[in-house]
């Protein structure tokens, strides 16, 4: 099962900026580009782990601040040279309401 969840307000992320939001499945880095588009994508580099909400965003990509590795935020993967990919999470807005799709686990009822 999956289900769009809000997750905050596009006004929350400053242009070219991030924000970390805890979700079901974890911690997300959620980016917005000078032009309001919005990413979210797992925030550890898959280089060394590197935090990729506190990195540099530059058009639809962002650099890790460890080892500059540069990340596309439309497919998670290592651009250049790179080898590696983080998992994306599909966004949308409702308004300025950030949506996720993220999947919900049923709980059993016992």
């Amino acid at each position: 099962m999956s289900d769009w969840i809000a997750i905050g307000s596009i006004h929350d992320i400053p242009r070219r900026g991030a924000r970390c939001v805890m979700t079901p499945q974890g911690k997300i880095a959620v980016f917005r580009t000078m032009e309001d588009q919005v990413f979210a994508i797992d925030d550890h580099c898959p280089h060394k782990g590197g935090p990729l909400s506190q990195g540099i965003v530059h058009g639809a990509s962002v650099t890790c601040p460890l080892h500059n590795w540069v990340i596309s935020l439309e497919t998670g993967k290592a651009l250049g040279a790179d080898e590696g990919s983080v998992r994306t999470i599909p966004l949308k807005l409702d308004g300025d309401s950030i949506l996720a799709h993220l999947q919900i686990t049923a709980v059993a009822a016992e």
